[in-house]
């Protein structure tokens, strides 16, 4: 019991913490040995280069995304613009076609987000080619940020960074901030040492070449397409300079529909990226992907459970004073997750228990994203969320 009981404790740790720490220490050592990566020069010879925006129902922000990507920095002749509207019934398509720059693809049919993309796809002739989403806003040098990194030959795909916007009223959603600005720093670490494992759709591009159709019920159809790309042994680079910017989910329960979906799509790709979790194959890639990704989308959420329960036990046959402290930090810190709960239901908003409910929930919805997955109840065609 006492084995099981650490080993669980280590497992959860390390996947959210541990992890970190090592991968901070890792880089500190490649550093050290063969001094920090180069920063791109590509002498001004930029590659021709393709923005597609996916947009359903995007009414409210689509004028807006069409004025942020017209005034991003690059060269005028080597960049295309194309908007996909499939299935949009709202005036998305209208207010789009007001402007010429812009080739807007539209049917009337929903498909979904996949089969956009792939329509997208057979109308791009660059060699790179960028994704965001319609109701996010890039920096000024976000394309210059992101496409100077392919003059390296063995970058096959770029992903920037997602800001999430947290008001100084925020409710317990602003956990999403503080849970990306952490991810944010650990995809740093994780491109220093060798990839990203997997891109957000927010803003990621992939070198035109190397882009491979996924499955049309595939559900993260952006992690899929860029770790597809990794596992034929390219680097996807994580470039924070380049950044979208969204506002949190409206509530706590739409961030909870989305963070299920997640789950869904995670153990979906797990199940479908198998040379990605062989060691033998690429050893790095598997080391950083199992170590960021799988534990957290698997193991993680039961093996806290598991910790508690064996906890409770372990005090109540006396093993020793000091399981009866690691009990009472664990019901102190569960018993903060309720609480902000409790307070987010009656509008309450406490930033200090933000970080315990927010992570409580992220590890519920990755339980509930197994169980949805494996019941097969998780629909490929993307729900947009409601936002601030």
């Amino acid at each position: 019991m006492i084995i099981t009981f650490w080993l669980s404790i280590f497992i959860v740790f390390y996947a959210f913490f541990g992890y970190g720490i090592f991968l901070f220490a890792l880089v500190k050592l490649r550093t050290i040995v063969k001094g920090k990566r180069p920063i791109p020069d590509n002498g001004g010879n930029w590659p021709t280069l393709t923005l597609i925006v996916s947009a359903y129902n995007e009414e409210s922000c689509i004028e807006d995304k069409i004025r942020n990507s017209l005034s991003l920095s690059y060269p005028k002749d080597r960049i295309k613009y194309l908007f996909v509207t499939d299935g949009s019934n709202d005036r998305t398509p209208e207010i789009i076609g007001r402007f010429p720059q812009i080739k807007l693809m539209h049917r009337p049919e929903r498909k979904g987000k996949i089969a956009a993309i792939d329509r997208a796809m057979a109308e791009v002739d660059s060699e790179v080619v960028i994704f965001t989403d319609a109701n996010t806003m890039l920096n000024t040098d976000a394309l210059t940020m992101i496409c100077r990194h392919y003059h390296d030959p063995k970058v096959g795909a770029v992903s920037g960074e997602k800001r999430v916007a947290v008001d100084d009223v925020a409710d317990a959603t602003a956990g999403e901030g503080f849970y990306w600005k952490y991810e944010s720093k650990l995809k740093t670490w994780d491109s220093e040492l060798y990839t990203v494992v997997g891109a957000a759709g927010e803003l990621f591009s992939v070198r035109t070449s190397l882009f491979e159709h996924v499955p049309p019920d595939t559900i993260l159809d952006d992690f899929m397409i860029s770790m597809l790309i990794a596992q034929k042994g390219y680097r996807i680079i994580y470039e924070a300079k380049a950044y979208a910017t969204e506002t949190g989910s409206e509530n706590i329960g739409e961030e909870l529909k989305r963070k299920i979906r997640i789950a869904a799509g995670g153990i979906q790709s797990i199940v479908r990226l198998g040379p990605a979790l062989n060691p033998f194959h690429n050893f790095a890639l598997s080391f950083q992907y199992i170590s960021h990704r799988v534990l957290r989308w698997t193991v993680t959420p039961f093996l806290m459970l598991l910790v508690l329960a064996l906890n409770i036990v372990m005090v109540m046959w006396d093993y020793g004073f000091l399981y009866t402290i690691l009990l009472t930090l664990q019901v102190l810190f569960y018993g903060s997750a309720l609480l902000g709960w409790i307070l987010e239901k009656r509008a309450v908003r406490v930033k200090a228990l933000f970080i315990p409910y927010y992570f409580c929930m992220m590890n519920y919805a990755v339980a509930a994203g197994i169980r949805r997955y494996f019941l097969k109840q998780q629909s490929s065609v993307w729900e947009k969320s409601k936002r601030k």
